[in-house]
């Protein structure tokens, strides 16, 4: 996939943008499916342009869409979502990689270091996995309580860890002993 869709930036005009529209075929689909572990994927597409930016850097800006099938946190029943979301990347000549270990990428970073080629393919397939629901859940679908606790031993519920539950019989305890 990546071969056919990479645009390399010797042969990009600086002058004008350079459009593309990804339909991936079904084979595609179904590659990009298992990859990202999906039930199902539909519908995707990947459209817009690559323009300079500055005499060096380039910037990709297009719509991301897709129809997304996963199972469901709660029920592992199949969700259905709908991507649309817009898509970002700056590609900078002199992108350095950060030297601290400890080195926190800010969130929503946009930037990436400038190869020989850019690949909208691949922008498109870690759009689509950034994109997806972390978490998702059929309508309806809720966490049952859960207790755990030792055999022959209660339960501990919500209301038994409560700040100041236990209060209440603490005092009642107090006043039959007055």
């Amino acid at each position: 996939m990546s071969n056919q869709t990479s645009l390399r930036v010797a042969d990009l005009p600086q002058n004008a943008p350079t459009p593309f529209e990804l339909r991936p075929t079904s084979s595609v689909l179904d590659a990009i499916k298992q990859d990202l572990g999906l039930l199902g994927l539909r519908k995707l597409s990947f459209v817009g342009e690559l323009r300079a930016q500055g005499k060096r850097d380039w910037t990709l800006t297009g719509k991301l869409g897709a129809t997304v099938i996963q199972p469901c946190v709660i029920t592992l029943e199949p969700v259905t979502t709908r991507i649309d979301t817009p898509v970002t990347r700056v590609f900078l000549a002199d992108w350095t990689d950060p030297d601290e270990p400890e080195f926190e990428i800010p969130e929503g970073d946009e930037t990436e270091p400038l190869g020989a080629e850019i690949d909208p393919a691949l922008v498109m397939v870690e759009a689509l996995s950034l994109a997806l629901p972390q978490y998702p859940r059929k309508d309806g679908a809720e966490l049952a309580q859960a207790d755990y606790t030792e055999p022959g031993k209660q339960a501990l519920t919500d209301e038994d860890v409560k700040p100041f539950a236990g209060l209440a019989g603490l005092r009642d305890a107090m006043k039959k002993d007055e």
